[in-house]
């Protein structure tokens, strides 16, 4: 597991139990997870209530099948959870990407705020706004070092109204947006991506007639 690998081991042993620490970790949503639509509202329900009981705060953000989580708390309650998010099925090929001791939160505020890292869900206006974050993407935080994740979380801080599906208006192309009644906005690209890919196809085996 993530948090018995040396190095992992090595930062905490350095860290008193009681110091509040930043721990930034991410995880691959597993394929037979991605075809469930409430999984992203199921999983920050269980963050929100879970870290307000614990004081616990933080940012959860997805994209591209991917899961970043930055949580900031006391390091005697950090722990057990992050193992516990590491045992859960919906979560693949865990990693921890930072663990520091702090000295003030940074994201007090936040209450554990779902962030959609994925710009065809986006609005025009959100993006605009999320122009920083356009370095980041595609989203796959699981090949960064420390130095980019502590990157990414200064862009995110910068966000003033965080990209997500249901509190931005965000809009979907034309397809998307008739299948999105009966699917989730993920499956939703999927489906399109994959109606896409068929015309292509169609489309270059009439040229070659």
């Amino acid at each position: 597991m993530p948090l018995h690998e040396y190095n992992t081991v090595n930062t905490l042993n350095n860290i008193k139990d009681d110091a509040l620490i930043r721990l930034v970790y991410v995880s691959r949503l597993t394929f037979k997870s991605r075809f469930k639509p409430a999984i992203f509202n199921t999983v920050e329900r269980e963050a929100r209530k879970y870290n307000q009981q614990n004081g616990i705060t933080g940012i959860l953000c997805y994209g591209d099948g991917n899961f970043l989580q930055c949580l900031e708390g006391r390091k005697e309650v950090l722990l057990p959870l992050v193992q516990d998010i590491f045992d859960d099925s919906r979560h693949g090929k865990p990693r921890i990407l930072l663990i520091k001791p702090i000295v003030h939160r940074d994201f007090e505020n936040w209450g554990m705020r779902l962030m959609f890292l994925e710009r065809w869900l986006w609005s025009p206006e959100t993006k605009k706004q999320a122009d920083t974050l356009s370095k980041f993407l595609p989203f796959k935080p699981n090949k960064w070092n420390e130095e980019n994740t502590e990157e990414f979380l200064q862009a995110i801080r910068k966000i003033e109204t965080p990209p997500h599906v249901q509190e931005s208006g965000i809009t979907l192309n034309a397809l998307g947006n008739m299948i999105q009644h009966f699917v989730g906005p993920h499956q939703a690209f999927i489906l399109v991506q994959g109606v896409l890919s068929i015309l292509l196809i169609f489309a270059i085996f009439i040229l070659l007639k």
